[in-house]
């Protein structure tokens, strides 16, 4: 991947980011496939329960990477979201905006670290909140991962198995229908 797409992700995330939290919560994880260097789309983790339904949805991250070709991911979570939500332990730097890129021969984990900075009280009784992002530690080299992160980054470089005559398109239109976001780019929309 290119400086430029790298630095254009970071700065989509960290621009979602500040948006989420001004609403009361961050972004849900999201994966970002590529091929041959161009963005896939945007998809977003479908609404999940608590417990094992998380830790299979951001697994299924992956189906639309795998299904497309990718030859490199970016996924993108924060660190105290993810533990809560999969009931894992919260593991490096919290708050945190982890994003990993990945290929089928490896990934480097990179963090950015920030702070809370609490704006007023939202109607709905959570805080509105601005992040102040930190110094970023060095990006890591095949740096730990959480469990169902692990798992998108090495189904996504695991060829569907489809009998379909566009497995991408009938994996768009399952993913729609289980409740995942998808924001395509205009090469890939179906």
């Amino acid at each position: 991947m290119d400086t430029q797409t790298w630095d254009a992700l970071t700065e989509s995330m960290k621009n979602a980011y500040v948006t989420g939290l001004k609403e009361g919560a961050v972004p849900r994880p999201v994966i970002m496939p590529l091929v041959r260097g161009q963005l896939v789309g945007l998809i977003w983790l479908r609404p999940v329960e608590n417990g094992p339904d998380a830790l299979t949805g951001i697994a299924s991250l992956s189906n639309i990477a795998a299904a497309a070709g990718a030859d490199e991911v970016v996924l993108a979570w924060e660190t105290h979201d993810v533990a809560g939500v999969c009931e894992l332990p919260a593991t490096g730097p919290a708050p945190c905006l982890n994003m990993v890129h990945a290929t089928k021969d490896g990934h480097t984990l990179h963090q950015f670290p920030y702070t809370e900075n609490v704006l007023d009280q939202g109607t709905d009784g959570r805080p509105s909140t601005e992040p102040h992002w930190q110094p970023a530690p060095a990006p890591a080299p095949g740096g730990a991962l959480v469990p169902p992160v692990h798992a998108a980054v090495d189904y996504a470089f695991t060829p569907l198995d489809l009998d379909h005559p566009s497995p991408f398109g009938v994996t768009v239109v399952l993913m729609e229908e289980d409740g995942y976001t998808l924001h395509l780019t205009e090469a890939f929309a179906v």
